[in-house]
């Protein structure tokens, strides 16, 4: 009897085991590593399930044998899949990371309006650029941003040199010296780096990239205008991360970028190097360079210290070097000779130095203490001219924050020194010029109920610049004010305005095209000041299930008054001078994106911009060089840790030159796909398949090899790029 129970026993004891295989694992953000509590666990075609603790930890038990696919779904994450084979060959606590949603930007939280609200509950209005779309914009140009910005809506990335390839930024329709670049807060790319800036921020180490379009004098000083680009860099996190990438593209950029980052309780850091080389590329064939020759290396290491568990204190240094050798391709090959002389060199040294104390003195007030200091020297070469200088800039702000159940208060102040000097000792005339600002400065965010929120600021700024020929004394008062209402789950809308201010500067992207050549030093010039307003409606909603769809529109306008406009005297030279007569930008952003299955992503943008000056010549008083109409859209197939492929398609509408003359209006098409292997990806780029370029239209430069004469550059320059890469993340 005893032979016949105790198989059964057994194959009782089997099957009760097999009904109750476990799976543990914990449940985080694949971005930012922070547990996701209230996620959904279910086993595909059973109902029954748990959900994560407040640690993300989950424990799901009476698992059947054989392949179970695992579900987890949690609000604004992408629902995640994965089939495992029970019994489990271990028992151990598994990570499981989701990634955010792209079309859900509500969770994201903002620093540049010093509040670190999430969007969703900011009154100004910030748009931002996430890791994901970073990552794939650095696929297609590790070396610098200058393409992440340029597919952004409103934002136009202007080339200044038809032979350096240097560019400035433009937002709604005014001059790139309208717009404050920052990096992690701090201001260190304006005057005379600005021509370069773009060009000398790599993308590897950027975590998220912050914009906000119309006045933001009241939190940033001077120069922003048009409105303030921040560019945010990745924290050490508690598991060590490692990422590197190599590619080359076939106009010869070839590119290797490592980053890394690490924390203890008590210690962390990150560190960024960059090597990039060019050789020089004649896409027209007419023996001047599209693209410079170039070798371009970064090195940015910060170190983190964590005291206690209420202070954090970051100590950095950023150093880039880079030359640039553009003009006849005979010449960069062999040297010069009589025939062939024209080139365009630049070799640049850029030095940045941060500190950034942040002390919570108790749950609800916090301290933020920030400083810089910046040295940027360029050299500039052209036959029979150079231009040397360096450009030294301090920048200091402490800011005190409290926080109340419905408001927050900001208080600050700061001083900025910024200095050029100009070390062209043969030259006449000297350009050097010296700005300093004290400022004061306050801010009130209040939420008067659900619906309404308020976002309330004052600054002071009392501003000293000159050089030796004048000195001027100002003193500007920047009020701004935004509304944020949300009238339900699916609408919502924001409201804003302030004034601006920028002082004055020989730098700007016209001087740049003629390397500052017979530029006279600034006299009796004042600062430009501007009154601005953006207003925009959002709308967000699941058309199905699994199919949602959100449309954003905004409108803008922006008044400068004063401008500092550039006039050529009688002798050749180059005089700035303010007008009386205004340069008035207004128009409209439309935004719009479709999203299919976690899987399909359609992404449309159209911009309309009317931005008149009436110190313009022509017959319409358009400002050259701002299409009117611009379309931006991408269409994105992706699996997470599968592959990725995707489709954009940009339209330019007409522009009008500085003399006058209208432009053809074009399209820029592109196509990229990547495919991961476990820690490895491999990617391949199109850019500007269609192999859209000026050259086409008409010739970028005419006159002889020693004396060429470049037409205005108003779109791309160099073709189409194909480039392919390999990447690696740890």
């Amino acid at each position: 009897m005893s032979k016949i129970l105790m198989p059964l026993v057994a194959l009782c004891l089997c099957i009760t085991s097999s009904a109750q295989n476990i799976f543990k694992a914990q449940i985080k953000n694949k971005e930012t590593l922070q547990p996701i509590s209230s996620a959904s666990v279910t086993i595909t075609g059973n109902t029954a399930g748990v959900l994560s603790d407040s640690t993300g930890y989950f424990r799901l038990t009476n698992i059947p044998d054989g392949s179970q696919e695992l579900r987890i779904a949690s609000v604004g994450y992408e629902t995640f899949h994965q089939s495992y084979i029970f019994p489990l060959t271990d028992t151990a606590i598994r990570e499981i990371l989701l990634h955010p949603h792209r079309e859900e930007m509500d969770d994201i939280i903002v620093s540049s309006t010093r509040t670190s609200r999430t969007i969703a509950n900011t009154p100004t209005r910030v748009e931002t650029i996430e890791l994901e779309e970073i990552d794939e914009k650095s696929n297609m140009r590790p070396a610098n941003v200058a393409i992440l910005l340029s597919e952004s809506t409103g934002i136009n990335v202007q080339q200044t040199s038809a032979t350096s390839g240097n560019a400035s930024i433009r937002m709604q329709g005014l001059d790139g010296r309208y717009t404050q670049i920052l990096k992690d807060g701090y201001a260190s790319f304006g005057n005379f780096a600005n021509g370069l800036s773009i060009l000398e921020i790599p993308p590897l180490d950027l975590r998220q990239v912050e914009v906000i379009k119309g006045p933001a004098s009241t939190l940033y000083g001077a120069g922003a205008i048009a409105g303030v680009i921040n560019f945010i860099s990745k924290s050490p996190r508690d598991k060590p991360e490692l990422s590197a990438i190599l590619s080359q593209s076939h106009i010869g950029q070839s590119n290797i970028g490592v980053f890394s980052s690490a924390r203890s309780k008590k210690a962390g850091y990150t560190m960024l190097g960059l090597y990039s080389r060019q050789k020089a590329f004649d896409a027209d064939k007419d023996d001047f360079s599209e693209v410079p020759r170039s070798n371009n290396f970064t090195l940015h290491p910060r170190l983190f210290l964590y005291p206690s568990e209420n202070t954090t204190i970051s100590l950095g240094n950023s150093f880039t070097k880079g030359n640039m050798l553009g003009g006849d391709m005979q010449l960069i090959s062999n040297g010069s000779s009589a025939a062939h002389s024209y080139f365009e060199k630049n070799e640049t040294v850029r030095n940045t130095t941060t500190l950034d104390i942040t002390s919570d003195i108790n749950p609800s007030s916090r301290v933020v203490a920030k400083a810089a200091y910046t040295l940027f020297k360029r050299n500039i070469f052209i036959p029979a001219f150079d231009f040397t200088g360096t450009n030294y800039n301090l920048f200091t702000d402490v800011s005190y924050i409290r926080n109340f159940r419905n408001q927050t208060f900001i208080a600050g102040a700061n001083f900025i020194n910024d200095r050029f000097k100009d070390q062209n000792t043969e030259h006449a005339q000297t350009l050097g010029f010296t700005t300093s600002t004290y400022g004061v400065y306050a801010q009130h965010t209040f939420d008067a109920n659900e619906t309404i929120k308020f976002e309330n600021g004052l600054r002071a700024d009392a501003v000293s610049y000159g050089n030796k020929l004048y000195k001027k004394n100002e003193v500007f008062l920047l009020p701004r004010v935004s509304v944020l209402f949300k009238w339900n789950n699916n609408w919502s809308s924001r409201i804003g305005g302030g004034l601006g201010y920028k002082t004055p500067t020989t730098f700007t992207e016209r001087t740049e095209t003629f390397q500052y050549q017979n530029l006279m030093p600034l006299k009796d010039v004042v600062a430009e000041r501007s009154i601005g307003a953006t207003a925009d409606v959002n709308y967000k909603t699941h058309l199905a299930e699994e199919l949602s769809f959100s449309i954003n529109q905004m409108f803008f306008i922006s008044r400068v008054n004063n401008s500092n406009i550039l006039e050529q005297d009688a002798t050749g030279n180059y005089n700035f001078i303010n007008t009386n007569k205004k340069v008035t930008s207004t128009g409209i952003e439309t935004n719009a994106r479709l999203v299919y299955k976690d899987f399909l992503k359609l992404f449309l943008g159209y911009t309309l911009t009317d931005t008149k000056a009436g110190y313009v010549l022509n017959n319409n008083q358009f400002m050259p060089l701002v299409p009117k109409h611009k379309i931006n859209s991408a269409l994105i197939a992706e699996k997470h840790d599968n592959y990725k492929l995707g489709l954009e398609a940009y339209y330019t509408g007409v522009q009008f030159v500085y003399d006058g003359s209208a432009t053809q209006p074009y399209w820029n098409l592109g196509f990229m796909a990547e495919k991961y292997f476990g820690k490895f990806s491999v990617y391949i780029n199109a850019e500007n398949f269609l192999d859209t370029r000026q050259s086409r239209y008409k010739p970028v430069v005419s006159g002889s090899h020693t004396s060429p004469v470049f037409d205005d550059i108003w779109t791309l320059t160099e073709g189409r790029v194909l480039s392919a890469g390999i990447k690696f993340k740890l």
